[in-house]
């Protein structure tokens, strides 16, 4: 699915208008009458509804929904602000519409002063303020009318997008002077906004309508950001042939655990022999050896000549694909092999977790990875490497330069987790819940990752199956086992169960 920034909404808005054909009016009649029904699918007749209406389309829609929600016998009250004097054509028609209903419509033009109606529990508000098209912070009246219903008992349900909230960048925007819905209904796609984590107190619950807009302007516009879906997935899933054998199936190097942290090389190697590959070598100090003969006697054990860390980089002519980081440690002697183990490999690299950490330290190294590098950063991990960065927006703009200018991958872990590609391109995740955000769940991903790569997905392709796979398989462990219980050696054990949903 793409996601469209706010000028592209407003250009598939006309292509839509122009191409279907179809009045403008029509158009918005259009999407009212998805957000009505929405609205009396979860609430009857018996609640009271305030609408409050802005001078733009968003209004329009607003005032439209309200017409619809008293010719269904709803209680409504309307409130247009009009303070400028000067509202959007179709607004203007939805109000004359409004008004020209028989009986008492309780529509108010605010024109000036405003007093507001009482807010009271069990009413629900409708938010049509603001929507996509907004590009500066409220402020004044409008912050004023934001801040009283955001401290009412009612609920509110914002159309397309909450008021005050903008589609893409709200690093500077003024939090405080954001609706905060319980309820936001959305028209025709996700907005980039609603990715970010700390929009989630403004978004609520999210539903996306469909209003039939252009699927053809929908395919032939370009977006810089998608979101993905499972028919994505089946497109570049491989097909695993009848008379396969191990030795066609990759050989995977997994370069991890220090010791006393075993555990991360133990969950990424049994990540990576889950994720098709026909053979998984282990790299690891001499005192792990027993931990991870017992814990997964399919792996072949390399081991390093020192006993408590990883000291010397090892020789990868022989394996399709290399996974460094998990548990590495962090130690001068680690750090100085660490980058000379990505220098001499040849074959597709995942980074994460400790070597990330060490790059965080050594920036100058960061120029002697290899083109096609796969970087899996969490938040903290990004802001080590890149500097602090005040909100998602920007982190994931720092992410993004970073693919870019290593010519790499880079994996933004989090609720929606964003594959930065290296063109620009950003693809971001639809499969995961909290229930993942546990210790190991990173060093999963590094297992699932390089096990695709060297099963012989490219790298494109085994970052978007990798992080959908690794998503998918938590969920279906919290499906059966619920998100508070849920741990990194679930998502591996729900692995296979992901594939077969998938395939």
């Amino acid at each position: 699915m793409k996601i469209f920034t706010r000028s592209q909404i407003q250009e598939l808005d006309k292509y839509t208008i122009d191409h279907e054909p179809i009045k403008s009016i029509d158009l918005m009649e259009r999407a009212a009458r998805a957000i009505t029904n929405a609205i009396t699918e979860r609430w009857t007749t018996n609640v009271p509804m305030v609408v409050f209406a802005g001078p733009g389309n968003n209004g329009g829609d607003a005032l439209a929904v309200a017409r619809m929600l008293m010719e269904q016998n709803y209680q409504v009250q309307s409130f247009l602000f009009n303070i400028s004097g000067h509202l959007s054509a179709d607004c203007a028609t939805n109000k004359d519409r409004l008004n020209s209903m028989r009986g008492t419509p309780l529509l108010t033009e605010v024109t000036q002063e405003f007093d507001p109606p009482r807010l009271e529990k069990g009413m629900v508000v409708i938010d049509g303020l603001f929507g996509s098209g907004l590009n500066k912070p409220l402020a004044g009246g409008f912050a004023s009318l934001v801040k009283y219903i955001n401290s009412s008992p009612a609920q509110v349900v914002s159309i397309d997008i909450p008021s005050g909230l903008m589609t893409e960048d709200n690093t500077y925007n003024v939090r405080a002077n954001i609706i905060k819905a319980d309820l936001t209904l959305t028209l025709q796609q996700k907005k980039l906004s609603f990715l970010f984590c700390e929009n989630q107190q403004f978004v609520g619950e999210l539903k996306t309508l469909d209003i039939r807009l252009s699927k053809e302007g929908i395919d032939k516009m370009d977006a810089q950001y998608t979101l993905l879906e499972e028919k994505d997935i089946r497109e570049i899933l491989h097909p695993r042939d009848t008379f396969a054998h191990k030795g066609q199936m990759g050989h995977a190097l997994i370069v991890g655990g220090s010791y006393g942290m075993a555990g991360a090389a133990v969950l990424a190697t049994k990540a990576c022999m889950r994720s098709g590959v026909g053979k998984v070598t282990v790299h690891t100090p001499k005192r792990n050896a027993q931990i991870l003969q017992v814990s997964v006697p399919e792996a072949i054990l390399h081991l390093d000549h020192e006993e408590t860390i990883f000291s010397e980089a090892v020789a990868t002519e022989d394996f399709q694909a290399l996974g460094i980081g998990p548990g590495l440690g962090t130690t001068e002697q680690t750090s100085i092999a660490m980058i000379a183990q990505i220098r001499r490999t040849h074959c597709p690299v995942v980074a994460d977790a400790d070597a990330l950490n060490m790059l965080a330290t050594r920036h100058a190294w960061m120029q002697q990875l290899p083109k096609g590098i796969i970087l899996t950063p969490h938040p903290k991990e990004l802001d080590r490497m890149e500097g602090q960065c005040t909100d998602s927006y920007e982190r994931l703009t720092k992410a993004r330069q970073l693919a870019e200018k290593l010519q790499g991958y880079v994996i933004l872990k989090g609720h929606y987790t964003a594959i930065c590609m290296p063109d620009g391109h950003v693809v971001f995740n639809s499969t995961g819940n909290a229930g993942m955000a546990t210790a190991g769940s990173g060093d999963v991903l590094t297992g699932i990752l390089t096990g695709l790569l060297a099963r012989g997905y490219k790298q494109r392709e085994a970052c978007i199956l990798g992080v959908y796979l690794h998503g998918l398989a938590g969920d279906l462990a919290a499906r059966d086992l619920g998100e508070e219980s849920l741990i990194a050696s679930d998502i591996i054990q729900y692995l296979p169960k992901a594939f077969l949903n998938v395939k």
